[in-house]
């Protein structure tokens, strides 16, 4: 396996954003000189593609809006088709900084996935209230599963190499926080190795995070809910074949 990124697909899901898709693809292909990039339209009615487009990205629309998973999946397919053995899944927002790319893909040499973590010792990124609370619960539960230390299991700033592009590109979860908790209950139920690394990231513009303990214990209740239906579902086994070369 080979983690240059010739070899890569970065993969951006996109919602209307129209105002930071084209300023994060334009990024990405200053930091990251090679790379391929595809931004996912996930039924945006604004002008989200043809910026996008216009940056130099590919893009694919689909049909209706599927969420971040559905959108993932689809890139996950079309590396697959297109022969790419990585995936890097960058947000639209201008959240995920690409300069942390190369280091992800990096992990990959020793493991199937690697988690960009926000609170592993970079960066001063800061999350409070019921998501902080939830990440604390589900990074003690699932680094139990993946039989590693996990501090930031809800992070989408995430590198897949050849073996699990494969699994999620049959098997990446749609439904509520499953691009995040799910996904990572699959990957370790099947076997696939999975670490963290320490990252930086930008906080999204705007937004109070909430401090209501009512809220935080509706966070935590629909986080645990995703976790427990994931457990429940059906082993997923892994397989090397078909991984493009």
């Amino acid at each position: 396996m080979t983690s240059s990124l010739t070899a890569t697909l970065i993969v951006m899901p996109a919602l209307n954003e129209e105002e930071s898709v084209a300023a994060v693809v334009t990024e990405v292909f200053a930091k990251l000189p090679g790379v391929s990039v595809l931004v996912v339209d996930d039924g945006s009615t604004d002008r989200t593609v043809e910026r996008a487009r216009r940056a130099g990205a590919t893009v694919i629309s689909l049909p209706f809006n599927l969420g971040v998973g559905g959108a993932m999946r689809a890139g996950f397919k079309y590396a697959l088709l297109h022969g790419f053995e990585n995936v890097v899944q960058v947000d639209s927002d201008g959240q995920h900084d690409p300069a942390g790319v190369p280091e992800l893909l990096q992990g990959l040499e020793s493991a199937d996935l690697v988690l960009g973590a926000r609170f592993a010792g970079e960066g001063d990124y800061l999350v409070t209230g019921p998501r902080r609370w939830a990440m604390v619960v589900l990074a003690g539960i699932l680094s139990a599963l993946a039989r590693t230390k996990l501090t930031d299991t809800t992070s989408g700033f995430r590198a897949t190499g050849p073996r699990a592009v494969r699994l999620f590109a049959e098997h990446y979860p749609a439904e509520y926080l499953g691009d995040t908790i799910e996904s990572l209950v699959i990957a370790a139920r099947a076997g696939c190795t999975i670490r963290q690394l320490p990252v930086s990231m930008r906080p999204r513009a705007g937004g109070v995070p909430s401090h209501d303990p009512l809220k935080a214990a509706a966070y935590l209740g629909r986080a645990g809910m995703a976790l427990l239906i994931a457990l429940m579902r059906p082993r997923v086994p892994l397989t090397n074949e078909g991984i493009p070369a």
